[in-house]
């Protein structure tokens, strides 16, 4: 049997790092995260889930992506930051009226509202400019 599965967990771990009490973020490089982003419905109904489910699908294509719409989207973020998620995008009502969303970097939990248009030069940009907090 391989012993590649337990080393990448064990190396998945030792990236685990506490951020403030209770919570554990994995805080490693994108290239080690299995996921890029993680696109994000403020809630399932009103549009904002196939909105988000339609996004998290057009952005396939240039990064490795996830999606999930179950519980409250507080938890959700916490998820994606314990796996290392480095960036999650968040799909809420001001975006069916603008068509903007909202980015949460994982490593200093800052939100920047961003134009979905936009979106994939500025992960881009956050990739080429990561610096570990």
């Amino acid at each position: 049997a391989s012993n590649e599965p337990r080393r990448v967990l064990t190396i998945g771990l030792a990236q685990l790092k506490n951020t403030f009490v209770g919570q554990a973020v994995a805080n490693q490089h994108e290239i080690m995260a299995g996921a890029v982003l993680a696109v994000l419905p403020l809630v399932k109904k009103d549009g904002l889930g196939e909105y988000a489910s339609n996004l998290e699908h057009s952005l396939r294509d240039e990064f490795t992506t996830f999606f999930d719409q179950s519980g409250a989207v507080g938890r959700r973020y916490r998820r994606q930051d314990e796996i290392g998620t480095p960036y999650c995008v968040t799909v809420d009502y001001q975006t069916l009226q603008d068509h903007t969303v909202t980015v949460r970097f994982r490593d200093s939990m800052k939100q920047e509202r961003v134009a979905v248009d936009n979106l994939v030069p500025f992960i881009k940009e956050a990739i080429k400019n990561y610096r570990r907090v």
